[in-house]
């Protein structure tokens, strides 16, 4: 039996990603969408304690986080290619891309963007800001994507925080990195999603 997709977004947000993703899959799903000034509500509190989007409901499957949300996705659908097989030596390399974001990346620019020190090495997340950003944009260098000439599901997910990140100055726009993003968005999939929530960005506005 079909389990429906029911993303739960908000334009000119990361959940941006989950819905490219979703666009690139050619699946169907159901949009639920969110304003950013509600996700705190006690409705939206049950989907995701945490307040936050993406929020994916697969039946009754509810998956947060984007990384899983992409990762969870890319391997219901198999068929599209967006994620290497659990035998593909490029899974390993896929998976750390996946994880790097949430458990390195974020914390470093929100440390950056709050101007806090970060922790000491050995209770760190990520180590130091400059470590974790060359890190990721010697990856990059050796493009055109995370895994060489490869697309996976992670282009996705970094593209999109490569795109909020820089407009926030919170990541420098080094060639590679500006490069990266105008890869991912000149795809057909984050360009439909670029016109469906800039209407829906309009809508909320005059709301």
């Amino acid at each position: 039996m079909h389990r429906p997709i029911t993303l739960f977004h908000a334009p000119n947000s990361r959940s941006g990603a989950a819905r490219t993703l979703l666009e690139e899959l050619g699946v169907p799903y159901k949009l639920e969408v969110v304003n950013l000034k509600d996700t705190r509500t006690a409705r939206y509190l049950q989907i995701n304690p945490m307040g936050k989007v993406p929020a994916l409901l697969h039946g009754d499957a509810l998956v947060t986080e984007q990384p899983a949300i992409l990762s969870y996705l890319a391997d219901l659908y198999p068929q599209a290619g967006l994620a290497p097989a659990l035998q593909d030596p490029a899974r390993g390399p896929y998976l750390r891309w996946m994880a790097f974001y949430g458990s390195c990346f974020e914390p470093a620019v929100i440390d950056l963007a709050m101007k806090r020190e970060p922790a000491p090495p050995s209770m760190s997340p990520y180590g130091d800001y400059d470590t974790m950003l060359a890190t990721l944009t010697r990856q990059l260098r050796a493009g055109p994507w995370l895994l060489g000439e490869r697309f996976t599901a992670a282009d996705i997910l970094w593209g999109y925080a490569l795109g909020w990140t820089t407009g926030f100055k919170l990541v420098p726009e080094l060639p590679e990195i500006v490069e990266y993003i105008a890869r991912l968005n000149a795809r057909p999939a984050a360009q439909r999603v670029a016109a469906a929530d800039a209407e829906l960005a309009a809508a909320q506005s005059t709301a």
